[in-house]
C-alpha cells in the first residue's frame, strides 16, 4: 500500500521550474528520504504533499487523499515540521504541545495521557515546564516532532529536521524516527546530511527540482558510475585542484584529507594519478580502491547527468 504517490508532480515560480514531473511511490510505514542540495526543491516538494502550495501540473495522494482536491480532509492525516516550525519561546514545552492539541482538535479525553506519552517518548518529561525559547536546538526539535505527533498522524513529514542540530541530538532525533516506524507511522523526511540518508529505508537523489535516482541507500549507491579511488597526499587541496584539471573523464572531490577519484577505468587513472602526482612534487601516501559513500555517488551521477533548466 502506498502512503504517498506522486504522478509527474511539477512547480513553476514564474519562469523558474522548481519541481520537474516527480514520479514517487512511499510505502506505508517506511522512512522515505528526499536527499539533495539547497535549492534542490525538497522543501517545494514538502509543501505540496502537505496540501499548503499548488501544483503547476501533476498530481498527488497522500494516506489516500488528493492534495489539492482534498486537503482538508489531508490535513487530519498527517504531521508536518518545517525548517522553521512555529514554537512559541514565550510558552513551556507543555503549553506549547497543548497548544497544537488546540489547534488539531484532539479530545479532552485522553489528551493528558498522550501528552505525558509524547513528553517520555521525545525525553522532554523533565522539562515540560521550561520556556521553548530557553530550550537547546536539538530539545526544540524534539518538541516541535512532539507537536507534530499529537493527533496522531499517519504520514509524517520533517523537512530538514537536524539542520544545525549537535550530533548527539541528531542521534537521538532518529532513535525516535525509528521508534515511531515501528508504531506504523510513515517518514518523509528530506535532509541535506549524506550520511544521515544511509539511516532511510528508501530515498530519493534531487538536484535542480529533478530525480537523479532511487532507492535503498545500496541500490542508489550502485548507481555509481565506474570505481572509486581515494588518494592520500601530504597535499590533498593542491592534489585535487591538479587532478580536477588533469583528469577529465574522472570526477574529483575533495573530503577532509583524501581526494576521492570517480574512474570507469580504474587502473588507468590509478597509472595517470601517481605521475601526475610525482611530477607536481608531491608525497604520495596511497591510492587505493573504496566503496562509495552516499556523498561520492551523488557528485559522480550530478556529474555524468547534469541536469538543465
Amino acid at each position: 500500500m502506498s502512503a504517498i504517490r506522486t504522478q509527474g508532480l511539477t512547480r513553476r515560480f514564474g519562469e523558474h521550474l522548481a519541481v520537474d514531473r516527480l514520479d514517487l511511490e512511499v510505502a506505508a510505514g517506511e522512512i522515505f528520504g528526499l536527499v539533495g542540495p539547497d535549492g534542490a526543491g525538497k522543501t517545494t516538494i514538502m509543501r505540496m504533499l502537505t496540501g499548503i502550495l499548488g501544483p503547476t501540473a501533476g498530481s498527488a495522494t497522500v494516506a489516500g487523499h488528493d492534495i489539492v482536491h482534498e486537503a482538508e480532509q489531508l490535513k487530519d492525516q498527517i504531521g508536518y515540521m518545517s525548517q522553521q516550525f512555529g514554537l512559541y519561546p514565550d510558552l513551556t514545552v507543555l503549553e506549547n504541545i497543548g497548544f497544537y492539541a488546540d489547534i488539531y482538535g484532539v479530545p479532552e479525553k485522553g489528551r493528558a495521557e498522550k501528552i505525558e506519552r509524547l513528553l517520555g517518548f521525545s525525553n522532554l518529561t523533565p522539562f515540560q515546564q521550561r520556556l521553548a525559547g530557553n530550550l537547546s536546538g536539538g530539545m526544540k526539535q524534539k518538541l516541535g516532532l512532539a507537536c507534530a505527533l499529537i493527533h496522531t498522524p499517519q504520514v509524517l513529514f520533517l523537512d530538514e529536521p537536524t539542520n544545525g542540530v549537535d550530533p548527539v541530538s541528531r542521534r537521538d532525533f532518529w532513535r525516535i524516527l525509528y521508534q515511531l516506524v515501528r508504531e506504523g507511522v510513515t517518514i518523509f523526511v528530506s535532509t541535506a546530511y549524506l550520511d544521515e540518508a544511509e539511516r532511510c529505508n528508501r530515498l530519493a537523489l534531487l538536484h535542480a527540482g529533478r530525480l537523479l535516482g532511487v532507492g535503498t541507500p545500496d541500490e542508489v549507491k550502485a548507481l555509481m558510475p565506474g570505481r572509486l579511488l581515494e588518494v592520500r597526499t601530504t597535499n590533498p587541496r593542491p592534489t585535487a585542484a591538479l587532478l580536477r584539471e588533469k583528469l577529465a573523464d574522472a570526477t574529483v572531490g575533495l573530503f577532509g584529507d583524501r581526494v576521492h577519484v570517480a574512474t570507469r577505468d580504474a587502473g588507468a587513472t590509478e597509472k595517470q594519478v601517481r605521475q601526475l602526482i610525482a611530477d607536481a612534487g608531491f608525497d604520495l601516501l596511497s591510492v587505493r580502491s573504496i566503496e562509495p559513500s552516499l556523498e561520492d555517488v551523488f557528485v559522480a551521477v550530478l556529474a555524468a547527468k547534469p541536469c538543465s533548466p
